[in-house]
């Protein structure tokens, strides 16, 4: 009769669950935490550490739903910030919203309309707020559901008004430091929006426009010939094509620029009403030009360079330079105000004549030099509309064309697009559906050379995806060379900042290198007002505003935005109101956001900065030109130095085939249904999976995937916690140089690997981690130490020293493993963290996120040699398991234990081994094993590494012995195995000769005879 023995072995037990049902077990997890208030325990946990990182949240907007850029965005910052805990930092987060902008006010028009029709402005702000709390009430909720602990009961809001008046004293600063100026120039204009635009608005898409070839002819086209020393007919025409995308903007042209150093040639073109046309045109593009307009292989007449061929001399130069100490970045719009000299026409007598005429006004156009223009494509000549171009006004202040005309020449277009009244010829018409009546206007009057329809990349706002324009109006900017800001921006950029990756750092240095003045003014209702008195006739602020904006903070701390809107001008200027406009432009939002550090790290006081504190921004690669742009102005401007220590950029999701995701073509997956299917903790471990650096794909089958390794990573975890049952640590725990070789390699294993992992987390490099810590479980765990010491922990008596060995090495490993785990698989390791047991003080802490990095793995097989050891054996053990792997596929055997296992090596090895030999065919889990010298195998017909049944078969079907050399360098193993020909033991199933020796017990080896309750238990030193 067969006895149970099952009583006797020592199974798993555990209460943590095998399946993980994470889409249920979250929220209870959730609440959980926010019953305990898990986010105020850490922090108070924590308090004491000596430093601080700080994560400082780049809002999102307050409109829509979360989608899955959002989710990848708060999850990585999320784990940025529990592996900072672990690390022993403080890292407070204190999540933000953007609540300003155009998108609220659109989404309010469609409910109430457009203010002044049904709602007045102060009605308007206020739906404006109420709509923005409602938005980020559920997006909160869905941020929460991610994982992410944060300061979400007092988040900061732009819309706050104490937000709003810090806003304000920013802007002070800003203005105190002189980089605030007044100027009428060009900036990106939204017709849909009715307003400006900041450069971080502006996406580049391909639009199909009109390109014309326009003759601008000579006033004295003689006098024009005679520079290229050609004498021209009385009847003669001499013009200066110029190539246009935008005939709309040929209403304002007041110039045509050439370069000083191009080569133009005279050629002549197609007569015109039967009189003969010479025109102009740089000599590299003569060849396209001759196709445009069918007149290839034309005959050059003359030569001139383009300096030679300038009608005006820039403002200054032989006359008295400008008095009003207009920079180039912004003008006064005040043009009939002006104090310097008109432009310097050339002498007849120096250079002769070269004025030209306007296509279709009565218009003198000069002939100016701009070293923009180029010989790469049109004609090498620019028509100049300063009023819609930043190179065109630029060189059209150069040369003081811009004081010489009216605003509404220099810019005839209102802000809906429709040329202003009065404008001669196309008042009243939108500017897309001019630019036929242009063209057709240049046909009638002969002046079109050419005309095509052309698909180029062209500025559209990113919010309407609609083409944008550049407008001169006037405008508040933050002057980039006023007073040195872009040289201490770029100072700041490479002086201050760790960037990750590290091509960011040239990527936001390119763009401040050659972005324009910004433009922080915006003619829309909801945001916060441009808190400034401006001079009736001068446009200057009022000499005190800093402190006049410090007075306006103090009433908008209490009453938010709208005190300044009802504020009477007298309360605060007295007589002198009468001189002054209160602006009621508001401010750019990226400028809201801009100013976080000051609003929010400067005004908190668990944010604010110490020496040795560090502060991270860590948003999507766009913010290159957008939060991390705007924060670096703003930073510099009021402080000298960026606001930030280290920036750290993600790419942006895409499906399984690199297509960005999205409604129309059905392969966008949201945040919601993954955590309704999944749970969250497989969003973040796809997340930390993913290389962040680029593009993240994402679909059902790598969700699939992600499933399947968190499976192996969770099961590791099951299996030493069910281990762990009945081990207290304060009892049991075995010091790591009084435990068994294993166990000691196993810890050195957690060791090595818990320096990569930290290592990882320090430089962010999560795909790292999750690659690691999975190869971990698999393979150092899995497929080696969690089978080899099954033996040891089911057979073994309860309390034996070589159990509880293995015990204390598992129980060291699963307090690292779970803290590796904290800051990705954060509802997991809570998980695991519960039914752990408890530490060798007392009762274990209520979070796991309350610990920092264990350190009670004491590595002690990590010497060279101590390495080498491992790495042979390891070796020598593949080549049997590969051995052993053929005879089970013959069906010899059907597990490695029914093999008896014979090693040949050579003395070396043998030398090596031998101390652990006894006890080897536990690592190599068989049922014997033997270590002989490699001189005494036996020698096979045919040595090659497979089952040989040629040299050793009794059964040619299913052989009973195989053989295989071992690669190692430098040394000679062979591994033979043949099926045991012993009984096996029904306790711990090894095959042994003393199976039926005992007499009580005949089922079972003398070792499991000793490992009964009662017996003297079995000696384990190695394996």
């Amino acid at each position: 009769m067969t006895t149970d023995y099952k009583g006797t072995i020592n199974l798993p037990q555990t209460d943590f669950a095998m399946k993980a049902d994470l889409a249920k077990r979250e929220p209870a997890m959730l609440a959980q935490w926010e019953k305990s208030a898990r986010y105020a325990q850490i922090q108070e946990r924590t308090a004491q550490r000596p430093h601080m990182f700080v994560l400082h949240d780049g809002p999102p907007y307050a409109n829509g739903a979360i989608h899955l850029g959002h989710a990848v965005n708060k999850i990585l910052k999320d784990v940025v910030v529990k592996s900072k805990l672990m690390a022993g930092l403080r890292s407070p987060y204190v999540p933000g919203w953007d609540c300003h902008g155009l998108p609220i006010e659109v989404a309010v028009e469609k409910k109430v309309g457009k203010v002044g029709v049904k709602v007045d402005a102060a009605e308007f702000r206020k739906l404006c707020r109420e709509y923005a709390s409602k938005q980020i009430d559920l997006q909160r909720e869905d941020f929460k559901r991610l994982g992410v602990l944060g300061e979400w009961e007092n988040p900061y809001r732009t819309m706050d008004f104490k937000y709003e008046a810090d806003i304000i004293r920013a802007l002070a600063k800003i203005v105190a430091n002189g980089h605030v100026l007044r100027g009428f120039k060009p900036v990106h204009w939204c017709f849909d929006c009715g307003s400006a635009l900041a450069e971080a608005e502006i996406e580049y898409q391909d639009k199909t426009s009109p390109a014309v070839d326009v003759a601008y002819d000579a006033i004295d086209p003689v006098a024009l010939a005679v520079k290229f020393g050609v004498q021209a007919g009385a009847d003669d025409i001499v013009a200066v094509p110029i190539w246009t995308t935008t005939p709309w903007t040929l209403p304002a042209s007041i110039a045509v620029t050439l370069g000083a150093e191009l080569d133009y040639v005279l050629i002549e073109g197609a007569s015109r009403g039967g009189k003969r046309l010479l025109l102009v045109v740089a000599e590299a593009l003569l060849e396209k030009i001759g196709k445009r307009y069918n007149v290839e292989n034309a005959a050059v007449l003359g030569r001139a360079k383009g300096a030679a061929l300038a009608s005006l001399l820039p403002s200054g130069e032989g006359a008295t330079a400008r008095r009003d100490g207009a920079d180039e970045g912004a003008t006064s719009e005040h043009r009939r105000e002006k104090t310097g000299p008109s432009p310097q026409p050339l002498s007849r007598g120096e250079r002769g004549s070269s004025l030209l005429r306007h296509p279709f006004y009565e218009r003198e156009i000069p002939i100016i030099l701009g070293e923009h223009v180029s010989a790469e494509e049109g004609t090498g000549a620019v028509h100049t509309a300063p009023g819609h171009g930043v190179e065109d006004f630029a060189v059209g202040q150069k040369y003081g064309l811009v004081d010489k005309y009216s605003p509404a020449e220099l810019n005839p277009l209102g802000p809906n697009g429709v040329y202003l009244p009065g404008t001669p010829i196309v008042g009243g018409q939108f500017i897309w559906k001019a630019n036929e009546a242009i063209i057709d206007l240049l046909r009638e009057r002969g002046v079109l050379l050419a005309s095509e329809k052309i698909t180029h990349s062209y500025p559209h706002c990113w919010r309407h995806r609609t083409p944008v324009v550049f407008r001169a109006t006037p405008q508040w900017f933050i002057g980039m060379e006023t007073a040195g800001l872009r040289a201490g921006a770029l100072k700041a950029i490479h002086d201050d900042v760790t960037w990750y990756p590290g091509w960011g750092e040239e990527r936001i240095a390119g763009m401040i290198e050659g972005r324009p003045d910004w433009c922080i003014s915006r003619q829309r209702t909801w945001g916060v007002p441009i808190t400034l008195f401006a001079h009736k006739l001068t446009s200057e602020p009022h000499p005190r505003s800093v402190e006049l904006m410090e007075q306006v903070a103090q009433r908008v701390e209490q009453g938010g935005a709208d005190a300044w809107y009802a504020l009477d001008p007298r309360d605060l200027l007295g007589d002198e109101a009468e001189n002054y406009t209160k602006v009621t432009d508001i401010l750019d939002v990226w400028f809201d956001s801009g100013v976080t550090h000051y609003c929010v790290l400067d005004q908190r006081p668990n944010l604010k900065r110490a020496p040795g504190d560090k502060v991270m921004y860590l948003e999507g690669s766009d913010q290159h030109r957008g939060w991390f742009h705007s924060s670096l102005l703003t930073s510099v401007a009021m402080h000298g130095h960026a606001p930030y220590d280290e920036v750290l950029t993600h790419g942006f999701t895409v499906d399984a085939q690199g297509r960005k995701m999205s409604k129309s073509l059905g392969n966008g997956i949201e945040p919601q249904d993954v955590m309704k299917t999944y749970g969250a903790d497989i969003l973040r471990l796809w997340i930390a999976a993913a290389d962040y650096r680029n593009e993240m794909a994402l679909s059902d089958e790598i969700l699939k995937r992600v499933s399947d390794a968190y499976r192996r990573i969770r099961n590791t975890a099951r299996f030493l916690l069910g281990n762990l049952a009945g081990f207290d640590p304060a009892q049991h725990l075995v010091p790591v140089k009084d435990s068994l070789l294993l166990d000691q390699w196993a810890v050195q294993q957690a060791y090595d690997t818990q320096q990569v992992v930290i290592g990882a987390y320090a430089r962010y490099d999560f795909p790292e981690i999750v690659q690691r810590v999975q190869n971990f479980c698999t393979n150092e765990m899995g497929a080696l130490y969690l089978d080899i010491t099954k033996d040891r922990l089911y057979t073994m008596q309860e309390n034996s020293p070589a159990r509880r060995s293995a015990q204390s090495a598992m129980y060291r490993i699963l307090e690292a493993l779970v803290r590796w785990l904290a800051p990705i698989l954060s509802f997991t390791a809570e998980e695991i963290w519960q039914f752990m047991p408890p530490t060798p003080a007392g009762p274990r802490g209520e979070s796991v996120l309350f610990e920092t990095w264990y350190d009670g793995l004491d590595a002690l097989q990590g010497s060279a040699e101590q390495r080498k050891f491992w790495s042979d054996l390891l070796a020598i053990r593949g080549g049997a398991a590969k051995l052993l792997e053929g005879l089970r596929n013959a069906g010899s055997i059907g597990a490695a234990l029914e093999a008896d296992v014979s090693i040949y090596a050579d003395p070396g090895l043998i030398a090596r081994f031998s101390s652990v030999a006894d006890e080897l065919r536990f690592f190599f889990i068989n049922s014997a094993l033997d270590l002989k010298p490699a001189a005494g195998r036996p020698q096979l017909a045919e040595p090659v590494p497979r089952i040989s049944p040629d040299a050793f078969g009794d059964n040619a079907h299913k052989p009973t012995k195989a053989a295989m050399p071992v690669s190692m360098a430098g040394h000679d193993v062979w591994v033979y195995a043949q099926v045991s020909a012993d009984k096996k033991c029904i306790r711990c199933w090894h095959y042994r000769p003393d199976v039926g020796t005992h007499a009580d017990h005949p089922e079972i080896c003398g070792r499991c005879v000793e490992n009964l309750p009662g017996g003297p238990g079995e000696t384990r030193k190695f394996f």
